[in-house]
């Protein structure tokens, strides 16, 4: 069997299992003859084990067998299913891809956005990070009229608002966060170097609200207000993960942060006009609300 068609398999198996949180193998044919993917063959035991195999190899996914409540599967670490995690962007990246491949003759009614390309860098940054080895980037800032190298240690990768970074950490402990587009080139170093202990990269990035670290910004309880349909767009795709809901009113919905406000957290707030108010801290307020005013300056007619 091709490889795609095994990745769907797989795919459909996870999503089947993790669904249903527990699932015989009978049970799981009883949905699978209902596929076309199936052609009416049921899955094989010996088939079913090689899948649940190459699932935990490829995504790390474990699938278990719980034989004391009559031999039902689930999936054994369920947390790495969770947003943001390699295994749920990959899972539902391969998804995506394989129904708009089945889907070709159907191109110029399905409209993509246009992401900027990391240029090969992943997996170079990738290969390094494996190694543990340094890197040498030359890296062209914004408005900056040349490039500059900068030797890091590539500590972690994030993506975020579909472009990719890569934490640099330097000689000094001082971090940098550097976007793959900006990059023009990439040397490995022949120099090793180890990874802080106790530094975990989801926890890094824990209180910012994208890539912009503010280590000068200190993280704090922000409150915003949410008007009309914006609430459920923010429900639905919550700015921070520590987003609460805590006051439903008529016509709006505040939530609650604890997050540092850095730049890119206000230019988001800005984005969104007149459906967000900041509610608390006061000073963040001040500042959307004077950022907003000199907006309006620039529409002012003589």
């Amino acid at each position: 069997m091709k490889t795609p068609a095994l990745l769907k398999e797989y795919i459909w198996l996870v999503n089947t299992i993790y669904k249903a949180k527990r699932i015989s193998l009978s049970e799981i044919n009883a949905k699978w003859i209902r596929t076309e993917m199936s052609e009416g063959v049921e899955i094989a035991r010996t088939t079913f084990n090689r899948h649940k195999d190459a699932i935990e190899e490829m995504f790390g996914i474990i699938i278990d067998c719980d034989r004391r409540g009559g031999y039902k599967y689930y999936i054994a670490n369920e947390e790495v299913l969770e947003e943001n995690t390699v295994q749920n962007w990959m899972l539902s990246t391969i998804s995506v891809n394989n129904v708009i491949s089945e889907s070709l003759s159907l191109q110029h009614r399905i409209l993509l956005e246009n992401i900027p390309s990391e240029k090969g860098f992943l997996q170079q940054i990738i290969e390094a990070m494996k190694k543990n080895q340094r890197i040498a980037i030359q890296y062209k800032r914004y408005r900056s009229p040349s490039s500059n190298r900068f030797s890091i240690d590539p500590y972690c990768i994030k993506l975020f608002r579909q472009r990719w970074y890569v934490l640099g950490h330097f000689t000094n402990g001082n971090f940098g966060t550097f976007s793959f587009d900006r990059i023009e080139s990439i040397e490995l170093l022949d120099e090793k170097f180890k990874v802080d202990k106790g530094f975990d990269a989801k926890e890094f990035f824990s209180e910012c609200f994208g890539i912009v670290q503010g280590v000068d910004v200190p993280a704090e309880r922000v409150v915003l207000r949410a008007y009309n349909d914006e609430y459920y767009y923010v429900r639905d795709l919550p700015l921070h993960h520590s987003q609460k809901e805590i006051v439903r009113g008529t016509d709006y919905t505040d939530f609650e942060y604890y997050v540092r406000p850095t730049s890119d957290f206000i230019a988001h707030l800005l984005s969104r006009s007149s459906q967000i108010q900041v509610l608390e801290p006061e000073w963040l307020a001040d500042k959307v609300y004077e950022m907003h005013l000199d907006a309006i300056k620039l529409y002012e007619k003589e």
